[in-house]
């Protein structure tokens, strides 16, 4: 251990200086490492390498992850008996004006909004916009 007398040279730190800044915050992570965790949380595909011809590298592993995908053209709320009384050409009237986007959502997660278009003899879905998470 140092004496007191001892002198220090300027870039050298005196173990008790070591000691109080250990005693203080013994697991500080560098300003760099948080900044990286942070934008880890925000956006976790942010750090995926991409490949010279564009796309993103590695992710073919995932690409036969199945998910339900729903466009959900509006929602009503009823009772069981009105539920039941339901029949052939009964209307359900949603809580949607027509021409207003409808949600689709990935794995019961809202992911973006969109319009029905007709693709030959079947609908579909055109993204309008996409909706960012709040986690």
């Amino acid at each position: 251990m140092a004496d007191e007398n001892t002198p220090v040279e300027e870039n050298q730190v005196s173990e008790d200086d070591m000691a109080a800044a250990m005693a203080e915050d013994p697991i500080q992570p560098s300003g760099e490492n948080l900044e990286l965790e942070e934008m880890e949380k925000k956006d976790p595909l942010a750090n995926i390498p991409v490949s010279p011809d564009g796309s993103e590298a590695g992710l073919e592993a995932i690409y036969d992850i199945p998910v339900t995908v729903a466009a959900v053209l509006g929602t009503s709320k009823m009772h069981i008996h009105q539920l039941l009384k339901l029949g052939r050409g009964a209307v359900v009237e949603l809580d949607r004006k027509v021409g207003e986007a409808i949600d689709i959502y990935v794995n019961d997660r809202l992911v973006a909004r969109g319009e029905i278009v007709i693709v030959e003899d079947k609908l579909g879905v055109t993204m309008t916009e996409i909706v960012k998470s709040n986690n």
